[in-house]
């Protein structure tokens, strides 16, 4: 059987392998002390890219393309995309500092400028989580699970993947094991997200930009002060994922028709 006709047959797993192949090829590699690095964040835009490239041609880069860069969903939701992991940030940051006594963000010493740029690299930078991981999560993966499955089956699928993705993390002490969880959690979000904003991949990639640009460290928290950040975020992001499932059971029953393959705004 041509690769072409297989690839066509089971995209998903060819992606899903893919993604993991290229992320984690340098693990054994780290362990060994040859490698700088485990992982890289780039095999889910990099398996998107193939994948598309051996089984759907220039119709499938255009739905990507129209994913990730649907913009009209309505001010409200870019609201939504940037102030919610902004707003987790700020909870996290105010419980910290008033229930552990940890050292108060300085706002004004922050260097806002520098701040914008790094949130400007990282919608263009591969090598790094947003541009690395939502057109492969979000803009190619979740239309084609939601395609067969209801969305909550198909985030809950995609959150078991993505979280093992971050496996190499884990192991090399990079991201604590309590942050599989969250990564489960936090993709129910996302899925929510871009389903209830017609299938934009954007507001993905504008939420995941939002969520790391600002890091511990610039707000002034270091040791057992930004380790608490980390558990305390976690837990917000799984109460949160725990209220849009419950409380927007409707946007858990089908996917609307934008956020399959095929049918994409342009």
């Amino acid at each position: 059987m041509p690769i072409t006709t297989w690839t066509r047959r089971h995209r998903l797993t060819v992606f899903f392998g893919l993604a993991f192949a290229v992320s984690w090829w340098a693990w054994p590699f780290y362990v060994a002390g040859i490698s700088p690095t485990p992982f890289f964040a780039c095999g889910p835009v990099v398996a998107a890219v193939v994948v598309i490239g051996v089984a759907d041609g220039r119709a499938g880069y255009r739905d990507l393309f129209a994913r990730l860069t649907h913009w009209r969903v309505g001010w409200t939701w870019w609201a939504v995309a940037i102030a919610m992991p902004l707003a987790v940030l700020a909870v996290a940051s105010l419980a910290n500092v008033t229930l552990w006594g940890a050292p108060a963000p300085s706002f004004g010493t922050l260097a806002w400028t520098d701040l914008g740029l790094a949130a400007a690299i990282r919608f263009v930078n591969p090598l790094d989580g947003p541009l690395g991981e939502e057109p492969g999560w979000r803009a190619y993966a979740l239309p084609r699970l939601q395609e067969k499955w209801s969305p909550l089956r198909a985030g809950t699928t995609l959150g078991v993947v993505v979280a093992l993705w971050h496996l190499p993390l884990v192991t090399s002490g990079l991201l604590a094991p309590f942050g599989l969880v969250v990564t489960f959690a936090i993709t129910l979000v996302y899925v929510w997200l871009v389903n209830r904003t017609g299938g934009s991949a954007l507001m993905a990639l504008v939420f995941h930009v939002a969520q790391g640009t600002i890091g511990y460290a610039a707000l002034g928290f270091g040791g057992a002060d930004a380790d608490r950040m980390d558990w305390l975020t976690g837990a917000l992001w799984c109460l949160i994922a725990f209220g849009v499932v419950t409380a927007d059971r409707a946007a858990w029953r089908s996917a609307p028709t934008p956020a399959v393959p095929g049918h994409a705004h342009v």
